[in-house]
């Protein structure tokens, strides 16, 4: 005899028509990994015709196995919502350090004379320029480099 599932998918009524309505829908505004999940879920349901094993399952929606086990638990603990889509991120990216006034002031700094007894701009001159003139608290002679090759320009 086998063992109980520990996590079982019982999808109500609004929950499968849902999960079918994801599954044959053409749009191109529902993801395949979204549409594999629904189809997941719709061979897991315990309250269809004859639910699958998770390996079966797994085949069928061309997902791994582990995946299907995750989104079975899922589903159990959190509901369809949760099982079906990403989860939204708590905290937003970090503003990059260097805008476009920044890039502007970098190269202006290399396209002008060198300064007093230097030959050249070096990157590290620039980086301490840029924060003597207050422009930004920081800036590493690397981040100099990556703005300037970005925009082709060379320091020789």
């Amino acid at each position: 005899m086998g063992r109980k599932a520990k996590y079982v998918v019982n999808l109500s009524d609004d929950q499968r028509s849902e999960v079918k309505r994801i599954i044959d829908s053409s749009s191109k505004n529902i993801s395949t990994e979204i549409r594999a999940r629904a189809k997941a879920l719709y061979h897991l349901d315990e309250c269809g015709n004859a639910p699958l094993s998770p390996e079966k399952a797994a085949r069928k929606a061309k997902l791994h196995r582990e995946t299907v086990y995750g989104i079975r638990k899922e589903f159990s603990e959190n509901g369809l919502e949760s099982a079906l889509y990403r989860k939204k991120r708590e905290t937003p990216p970090t503003q990059p350090k260097v805008t476009g006034e920044i890039e502007a002031r970098i190269i202006a700094y290399a396209c002008s004379s060198a300064p007093e007894g230097k030959s050249r701009w070096t990157a590290k001159m620039i980086a301490d320029k840029i924060v003597v003139d207050n422009h930004i608290d920081s800036i590493s002679d690397d981040t100099i480099l990556r703005v300037l090759k970005k925009r082709n320009l060379n320091l020789t």
